[in-house]
């Protein structure tokens, strides 16, 4: 069992940071619970560490960080596969990620465990592994004691119910919560459209799709008018124009045609067709869950991530109340960007309420 970890000294602020596969996102923390700032950045670490060092400049650049400053670090960017094994991933991060920001002042979340130095992290990498989930509803389960949150992201959506005030899941791994319904891969920047469905109706009959990269959900909710910008920072699929003509394009050639071959409105249609299917899907998983954690009628969805416009229509399909992540935190600014950036905000907040006086709990800073 790993010796309790010594916090770094109770300084001025603390960094969260969340780093993912295909983005990296920070967020300051003050003495006070406030972000006063937030970043997401593309991070395509799948192509080597080197990304991931980029990221970190560009983030650095804008920040007013300093010396004084400790670091508060969750991850799920172990899983992509420039890493031979997840362990290997957390074990090439935590080594990275304490040369970057300093071994002395960067601890590592845990889950359930807590907060690790670089040895521990190294040492128990599975307690690490994408454990960003559980920092994000650890968090809201101080503010809430019943709900169901909803981060649903540009990759995929986590669905965590909260029950009298904690994380009411046995889950440890992405293999438990991807049977569990928790973690759904699905998101609306990076899903590609056969991985929503096998076939979609088009000028009146239900067409194969083409098992093709050929379009992302970005396209869809493109086409629709609803993709928040910080919501798709990669490349389209076709290394074109993000605009919702190339979308029609990209769209098009799931089903065999081309975007002259029908007008705008039907592809349109086509685009609400995917979205109602990518809904399904994840209402699907959340009434997996509630029939097992049976959470009260007026439980709300807590949402956030940067797919959380999707949070009301999810709300009504269910009949629940919704409420988003930043409103919880009573955040008067930045909040579009805290729902985005939601692991990051939390694990900054955990580790300044662990670093503060005994007694202050995250609880004990502001809550709406």
């Amino acid at each position: 069992m790993n010796a309790p970890t010594r916090m770094p000294p109770r300084d001025e602020a603390v960094i969260g940071w969340d780093v993912g596969g295909a983005h990296l996102k920070a967020a300051r923390i003050e003495r006070d619970g406030t972000a006063s700032g937030v970043w997401l950045v593309p991070c395509a670490l799948w192509r080597g560490l080197d990304q991931l060092h980029q990221a970190i400049d560009r983030i650095e650049a804008t920040m007013q960080a300093s010396d004084a400053c400790v670091h508060a670090v969750t991850m799920t960017g172990e899983m992509v596969d420039l890493f031979e094994t997840r362990q290997a991933g957390v074990q090439a991060l935590v080594a990275l990620l304490s040369q970057r920001l300093g071994a002395d002042r960067v601890r590592f979340y845990a889950g359930g465990q807590g907060w690790y130095d670089a040895s521990q992290a190294s040492q128990d990498a599975g307690r690490v592994a994408s454990a960003n989930w559980h920092a994000t509803a650890h968090l809201v389960s101080t503010c809430i004691s019943e709900a169901l949150l909803v981060d649903i992201g540009s990759t995929t959506t986590d669905l965590i119910p909260i029950r009298d005030g904690s994380v009411a899941t046995p889950s440890s791994s992405d293999r438990d919560r991807l049977s569990a319904g928790e973690l759904v891969y699905t998101g609306v920047a990076r899903t590609s459209l056969m991985a929503l469905a096998s076939e979609a109706p088009v000028a009146g009959q239900f067409t194969p799709l083409m098992a093709e990269h050929f379009a992302t959900s970005a396209d869809v909710y493109r086409i629709l008018g609803l993709l928040p910008a910080q919501a798709d920072l990669h490349d389209a699929a076709d290394g074109g124009a993000k605009t919702p003509s190339a979308s029609r394009v990209r769209l098009a050639r799931m089903v065999g045609r081309d975007a002259w071959e029908l007008p705008d409105k039907a592809w349109a249609e086509l685009a609400a067709w995917f979205a109602d299917a990518q809904m399904t899907r994840i209402g699907r998983a959340v009434r997996q869950i509630l029939s097992r954690e049976m959470l009260a009628a007026n439980a709300p969805l807590v949402i956030a991530g940067v797919g959380g416009f999707l949070g009301p229509r999810l709300a009504a399909r269910i009949e629940r109340p919704v409420i988003n992540f930043s409103q919880i935190l009573a955040a008067r600014a930045h909040q579009d960007m805290i729902d985005g950036c939601a692991p990051a905000v939390a694990v900054g907040r955990l580790l300044a309420t662990h670093r503060h006086p005994p007694g202050l709990t995250p609880a004990d800073l502001p809550c709406g």
